[in-house]
């Protein structure tokens, strides 16, 4: 039997996965370690593996087949694009994705004004306003602090994750348009699918019924 090997998005969603998981009998008591330098985690009698990635290296991996399986963020999945399906959606993680800033920019946004729109999640935020809202938008692709943009008026508004919104009230900002939930979602490799179905879909089921 070959092994399944499961992609999990470093962080808070690989500890939440395991948790999940450990409810419908996988584990890996390797991964409890916390003071191991292991990069592939494996559960010799399940016949399974595990490694810990970067949030978006994680549906690259399925989709190349280095995974059979991965976990992370739908917001990651949106981004990236990448060939799998997304067979599951786990429950936990949940936030979303919105289009943010200061009242002002309420106008510009009903308008369909031509604005700057500043992101760490360009291809959301592009198909948002030009798929969806059909308003014409410069996009600036930001890494760090989002919610700096409009501040200092490099942009007008931001698209990013909201959770509580609790950063966006410090700073004077506000949720103006929410462009889609998120959640931590369950990919599979789509050849894995079709090679594995009895194995994938044992888990599936047992995961759903967990839910």
């Amino acid at each position: 039997m070959r092994y399944l090997t499961f992609a999990l998005g470093k962080g808070r969603l690989a500890k939440k996965t395991m948790e999940l998981f450990a409810q419908i009998g996988i584990t890996c008591e390797e991964m409890q370690d916390a003071q191991t330098r292991k990069l592939i985690f494996v559960n010799e009698e399940l016949k399974l593996k595990f490694f810990l990635a970067k949030a978006p290296d994680v549906p690259t991996y399925v989709e190349y087949g280095a995974a059979d399986i991965g976990v992370v963020g739908k917001d990651t999945i949106l981004e990236e694009g990448r060939r799998m399906y997304e067979v599951l959606d786990l429950g936990y993680g949940k936030c979303k994705m919105c289009v943010c800033g200061p009242e002002s920019a309420r106008e510009l946004l009903k308008h369909q004004e031509l604005i700057r729109v500043a992101t760490k999640y360009p291809h959301i935020a592009k198909d948002y306003f030009y798929n969806q809202k059909h308003q014409t938008v410069e996009i600036i692709k930001l890494n760090g602090s989002i919610e700096l943009a409009p501040i200092v008026g490099l942009s007008e508004v931001i698209v990013d994750i909201v959770e509580t919104g609790s950063t966006l009230k410090e700073n004077g900002l506000k949720v103006l348009e929410e462009v889609c939930p998120l959640s931590a979602r369950m990919v599979v490799n789509q050849v894995s699918m079709k090679m594995e179905n009895e194995r994938i879909g044992k888990i599936m089921s047992r995961l759903k019924e967990v839910l």
